[in-house]
C-alpha cells in the first residue's frame, strides 16, 4: 500500500461505470459536452477577468477565483470517468481513490470560502458603499483565497487522517463514479459507523452550516435594500440572483450528500452529475446573462477581434 496502510485490498470497483454500451455511450458524450462546457465558460471568464482591466475589482477577483476552482473541482472526477467508460476500465487504485478523495474535498473546501467572501464583497458593496474598496482591498481578498485554501486543505485532512488507517481486507466495490470518504469507509473491515458519523458530520456541517450563513447574508442585504428603496427589491434581486442562484445549485447536491448518511445510489448519481459538471458549466452562463459589466467586456472584446481583423 506504499505507506497509507497495511490493507488487503488495493483497488476499488466502480459499479457505476459497469453499464450497456448505449449507457456508455451517452453518458461519455454527456460528461465530454459538459466538461467541454466547463473548461471553455469558465477560462472564458477567467480570460476576460484577467486581460480587461475594467473588471480589476474585488468582485471580479473572486468570480475569477471561482472559475479556477470550478474547472478543477470538476477534473478530479470528469475526465477519469471519460477515459474509463471508453476503455472499459472499472477498477481504481487505493491511492488513486485516497488523491481523489483529497482533491475532491479540498477543492470543495476552498468554493466554500470564495462563496462566502463574494457574499461579503456584495453586502460591503450594497451596505457600506462609501467604504467598499477600502474594506475589499487587494490583501483582503488575497486572504480570503488563502484562506480557501488552507480550510479545504485542513478539512480534507481531518477526515483522510482517520480514513487512511482503516483496515480494508474484503469488500471492494463502490456503487458510484467517483470515491468519496462516506462510500469507503463502507467498505472498511471494522466497526466505522463513529468514523462515518465524523466524516458526516465534518462534511454535513460545514456544507450545512456555509449554507446558513451564505442564505442569512443575502437576506441581510435584500432587507437593508428594501428598508433604503421603500420596498423596491427589484434591482437588489437583479444585483444577487446569480449568487443566489449559484449558492443553491452548489449546496444541494452537498447536503443530500452529506447530511442524509446513505442517500439512495441513483440520487447519489445524478447529484454527481450535478456537483461535478452541471453546476460548474452553468456558473460561467449564470453570471454572464446576468452581470452587465460582463457583457460590456464581452462587447469590448468582440469590438478588439474585429478591428484587429480589419487592420
Amino acid at each position: 500500500m506504499g505507506g497509507l496502510n497495511d490493507s488487503v485490498v488495493t483497488e476499488f470497483v466502480l459499479l457505476a461505470l459497469s453499464c450497456s454500451w448505449e449507457k456508455k455511450f451517452f453518458l461519455i458524450l454527456i460528461c465530454f459536452l459538459l466538461y467541454l462546457g466547463v473548461i471553455v465558460g469558465n477560462v472564458f471568464i477567467l480570460f476576460l477577468v484577467i486581460f480587461d482591466s475594467h473588471l480589476h475589482s474585488p468582485m471580479y477577483f473572486l468570480l475569477a477565483n471561482l472559475s479556477l476552482i470550478d474547472v478543477g473541482l470538476s477534473s478530479t472526477t470528469v475526465p477519469k470517468i471519460i477515459t474509463d467508460l471508453l476503455y472499459e476500465y472499472t477498477l481504481i487504485s487505493f491511492k488513486s481513490c485516497m488523491t481523489q478523495i483529497c482533491f475532491i474535498h479540498i477543492i470543495g473546501g476552498v468554493e466554500m470560502v470564495l462563496l462566502i467572501a463574494m457574499a461579503f464583497d456584495r453586502c460591503t458593496a450594497i451596505c457600506k458603499p462609501l467604504h467598499y474598496l477600502n474594506i475589499m482591498n487587494p490583501k483582503i481578498c488575497i486572504l480570503f483565497v488563502i484562506t480557501g485554501w488552507v480550510t479545504g486543505v485542513i478539512h480534507a485532512m481531518s477526515q483522510f487522517l482517520f480514513v487512511m488507517n482503516l483496515p480494508f481486507c474484503g469488500p471492494n466495490k463502490v456503487d458510484s463514479f467517483y470515491c468519496d470518504f462516506p462510500k469507503i469507509i463502507k467498505l472498511a473491515c471494522t466497526n466505522g459507523a463513529k468514523l462515518e458519523f465524523i466524516v458526516t458530520a465534518n462534511s454535513g456541517f460545514m456544507s450545512m452550516g456555509t449554507f446558513i450563513l451564505l442564505i442569512l447574508s443575502y437576506s441581510f442585504i435584500l432587507v437593508t435594500v428594501w428598508k433604503r428603496s421603500s420596498g423596491d427589491l427589484s434591482k437588489a434581486f437583479v444585483t444577487l440572483s446569480s449568487h443566489i442562484i449559484v449558492v443553491f445549485l452548489f449546496f444541494t447536491p452537498c447536503m443530500f450528500l452529506y447530511v442524509w448518511p446513505s442517500p439512495p445510489p441513483s440520487l447519489d448519481k445524478n447529484l454527481f452529475i450535478v456537483d461535478f459538471a452541471i453546476t460548474p458549466v452553468l456558473n460561467p452562463t449564470i453570471y454572464t446573462l446576468r452581470n452587465k459589466d460582463i457583457k460590456v467586456a464581452i462587447k469590448r472584446l468582440c469590438k478588439k477581434i474585429s478591428y484587429s481583423r480589419f487592420c
